[in-house]
């Protein structure tokens, strides 16, 4: 069921809630929506309940424009399930920045937290070429609209075999960066450029986490993501093949098959 959250600083989330049982909150990527999940949420409503927003600026979630750090988005999601009455610890999937996310929900709400599963992210900050480049690219939505965007990010996003096999996956992903609003767009990217370096906290992690990467990844790279799983205590690690950076809805089937193996296999 589609809902419109409130929160207490009057933005509005709109999130998907499916299922019953465990409680799974899927944290979308930039600068796309819930919609990314819909291949896991269908797959794994029959066992548990899946929790899909819309993150602030992004889908029909409100807009707050500025700049809305990886700690808001993770206080909001922390709000939202408070709101919603889930009063379990949730595992939370993330990709990309909703990985950025993650860290920042496990820092600020570990009683929430019972498992991690983080998809094609990384722990480190932006290095200052890659903040200037995102300030750019929050200068310029503002100015030009986000169709530039559409254009430049599906070469990195996805892999060889989705453009030739899967060509309508681009074309949904485009649809989605066009029609975001460019204040969302831009207050997001001058929140990851501001994002703080969470590798010295990999060690200290303490619940069970899955990192799933896209082989053809080249935002984050396989080796990147084997080293996060090595410093990670309990954690689990599977490369999913031709896949790149969005390797949920590049090959839904194994990436799914990973997450309710580790759903199933992992206690909380």
């Amino acid at each position: 069921m589609q809902q419109r959250i409130t929160l207490a600083d009057g933005g509005e989330l709109s999130v998907l809630v499916q299922g019953a049982g465990h409680p799974v909150l899927f944290v979308h990527g930039f600068p796309l929506d819930h919609t990314m999940w819909r291949a896991q949420m269908g797959a794994l409503a029959d066992q548990f309940q899946v929790i899909a927003p819309d993150l602030r600026g992004f889908g029909q979630s409100s807009v707050t424009a500025g700049t809305v750090t990886m700690q808001q988005h993770a206080d909001d999601l922390a709000e939202l399930l408070a709101t919603l009455g889930i009063n379990e610890s949730v595992t939370l999937c993330g990709l990309s920045m909703g990985g950025y996310i993650a860290w920042q929900f496990w820092k600020r709400h570990p009683e929430r937290l019972a498992r991690l599963i983080l998809c094609d992210t990384r722990a480190a900050a932006d290095s200052a070429e890659a903040q200037q480049t995102r300030h750019t690219v929050a200068s310029r939505v503002l100015a030009e609209g986000s169709d530039f965007l559409a254009e430049a990010m599906p070469a990195k996003l996805f892999s060889p075999y989705t453009f030739t096999h899967h060509p309508e996956l681009i074309t949904a992903t485009q649809r989605i960066i066009r029609t975001t609003q460019p204040q969302g767009i831009a207050a997001a990217a001058l929140g990851m450029a501001a994002r703080v370096d969470a590798t010295d906290w990999l060690g200290d992690i303490d619940v069970p986490t899955l990192l799933i990467v896209g082989q053809d990844d080249q935002i984050t790279t396989v080796d990147e993501m084997r080293s996060l799983a090595a410093l990670i205590p309990e954690a689990s690690f599977v490369a999913i093949d031709d896949a790149g950076h969005m390797a949920p809805l590049e090959a839904p089937q194994p990436v799914n098959a990973a997450i309710e193996h580790f759903l199933l296999g992992t206690s909380v």
